[in-house]
């Protein structure tokens, strides 16, 4: 900042001037008016104006490089903004830049760029494509629009995006195998368990075509899918995936993405967490092999008729870091009569029983848990569904048509003759009440299978934790909004995918940064509405309400971009801060 005296016929006015840059071209801006020679030689009693304005600037220009100048920004009430000037900015994506950049995923750009000597900016086009994929989900193309909306510009067009994408397919191995090395810096990995899952992503198409292939999904869509097999580590943060044909049975896509990891990221101890539909026995024998074993959930229903009666048999239960045996048949009797602050903690414990099988000199561990929660959990939502198929049966029985085994149409049973055998009328439809007594006797029993033999607790304990992977496959589809998929060749699907891998990677780390504190829906609403005004001249204005997640926000990564102004050199080093590693 510097002095201007504007002198007129009648007076000599006195300016604090900056100059400016706007889209690379200078201008002055005048910052503070400080009156005339004459107002100020009275105001300062025989002071010299001159001399005063100086070192009142010389003071403002220090306090401007301490950051400690109070801003002012003039608007006129009867000048027009600019058309098709952009004036609001989102400041959001600054905390996941931080993360990107201490992953080192610049880095990783940089050497993919130089192998394949492109001339467009990969780390660019990466960075917006994950930014966007949690602040603004959306398609490649309004994904290309949207990514102005961040503070920093873009430096590429729509059609070199699709060109990134096919060179990130490429080098998913690599991309994979380099974040796990540098996310060792950025945060421990509990790699002594790793969970497994697979899930299916469909596309508004109608043809199959390569790894888009027609198979009968759950949600009952006419789509090709694709199937994702997806790795976490015992924390909760992604470590591998792989892209499959839709068609391909499950349990085939285990072993080779597990191989992959004990190659590419020389893993050799681990546990392999899955759930039964993917426990097949040649894949349990693959994880009992070298040090790794394996913790599988056991469907009670499945079991061969000795072991089925032995699980569901009332006697022999016992509680982990005890001998004792129990009778689960008796524990609504013991609830009745136990102390009202017992009652709680009688429902709460997990009673257990074990025995070693050995089938075709495969031998492994049955764990079968019974909880009376568990229990009262499972016929709350059998009743409910039993509520619904009233009402269904009550109000157009006509149009119940198949269902799955979940669905509350499983209760409904239809009859086409009467009591003595005749031909009704009229097709019959009732309660299924002989499948609801069968469907009863399991309620309550948890098996798991496992060649560990570790304590029962710690078993179910790291059982326990699978829901994270399921959770992980919901973020995807409902947050990030990875489906439906709309590109069509199998190299860009790959890619797309790639990117909402990096993505969740990138929130889980911010989620644990934020010790876990608030839900996705509020970490990336949060993020999404932390706008700001730029005044074209003096900084940003936050335009977002200051809450307990931005402040938590601001703690966990040591900036802050909740001041009444953010000046323009205090966001250059808030922007410097963000991508240093």
């Amino acid at each position: 900042m510097r002095l201007q005296i504007s002198r007129s016929k009648n007076a000599a006015s006195f300016y604090v001037i900056k100059t400016i840059y706007t889209n690379g071209k200078e201008h002055t801006q005048i910052v503070e008016k400080l009156g005339t020679y004459n107002e100020l030689l009275k105001k300062l009693n025989g002071q010299d104006p001159i001399e005063w304005a100086k070192r009142y600037i010389e003071e403002l220009n220090k306090k401007e490089k301490e950051e400690k100048r109070e801003v002012l920004v003039k608007y006129s009430p009867t000048k027009l903004i600019n058309k098709n000037e952009q004036r609001s900015f989102n400041g959001g994506y600054l905390f996941l830049q931080k993360i990107y950049h201490e992953l080192g995923l610049h880095k990783i750009c940089k050497e993919i760029s130089q192998k394949y000597k492109f001339d467009f900016d990969m780390n660019s086009i990466l960075s917006r494509l994950i930014y966007a994929r949690v602040i603004f989900p959306s398609s490649k193309l309004a994904t290309c629009e949207l990514s102005k909306k961040f503070l920093e510009q873009p430096n590429f067009d729509l059609h070199q995006i699709y060109r990134a994408l096919e060179v990130l397919a490429k080098e998913t191995d690599f991309i994979q195998s380099s974040l796990y090395e540098n996310s060792l810096k950025v945060s421990k990995r509990n790699t002594g368990v790793l969970y497994y899952d697979c899930t299916n992503y469909f596309f508004e198409i109608e043809q199959e075509d390569g790894d888009k292939q027609y198979v009968p999904s759950k949600d009952h869509k006419p789509n090709p899918i694709v199937q994702m097999g997806l790795f976490m580590d015992g924390d909760g943060i992604p470590l591998a995936f792989s892209i499959n044909r839709g068609n391909m049975n499950e349990q085939l896509t285990l072993k080779p993405l597990e191989k992959k990891i004990i190659t590419d990221f020389e893993f050799s101890k681990f546990i392999v967490c899955t759930d039964a539909g993917l426990a097949s026995e040649d894949n349990r024998k693959f994880n009992s092999k070298d040090e790794r074993t394996f913790i599988t959930t056991q469907s009670i229903k499945k079991l061969k008729e000795h072991l089925k009666k032995w699980a569901l048999a009332p006697d022999g239960w016992k509680l982990a870091g005890s001998d004792k045996t129990y009778d689960i048949s008796k524990l609504d009797e013991m609830i009745d009569k136990a102390a009202p602050e017992d009652k709680a903690k009688i429902r709460e414990k997990v009673f257990y029983k074990e025995r070693w099988i050995k089938e075709k000199g495969f031998e492994q561990r049955l764990i079968v848990t019974y909880s009376i929660k568990y229990r009262d959990y499972q016929r709350k939502i059998r009743n409910f569904q039993i509520e619904r198929a009233q009402k269904a049966i009550e109000n157009n029985p006509t149009k119940i048509k198949k269902c799955n085994s979940n669905d509350y149409k499983r209760f409904i049973t239809k009859t086409s003759c009467t009591a003595d055998g005749e031909v009704a009328e009229n097709e019959i439809y009732s309660i299924d009440s002989a499948l609801i007594q069968k469907e009863e006797a399991f309620d309550g029993f948890y098996g798991v299978c496992t060649n560990l033999e570790d304590d029962v607790s710690e078993i179910i304990k790291v059982n326990h934790r699978r829901w994270e992977i399921e959770e992980c496959f919901r973020i995807m589809k409902s947050e990030f909004k990875a489906r439906p998929v709309y590109l069509s060749n199998d190299d860009r699907i790959k890619a797309h995918f790639i990117t909402c891998f990096i993505s969740l990677i990138i929130y889980r780390l911010l989620e644990k940064r934020l010790n876990e504190e608030f839900t996705c829906h509020e970490i990336i609403y949060g993020l999404r509405n932390m706008e700001f005004y730029d005044t074209k001249c003096e900084g940003y204005v936050p335009t977002y309400t200051r809450t307990d997640f931005t402040d938590a926000l601001h703690e966990a990564f040591g900036f802050r971009t909740d001041y009444q102004i953010v000046t323009t050199s205090m966001m250059k080093k808030i922007l410097r801060k963000t991508k240093k590693q």
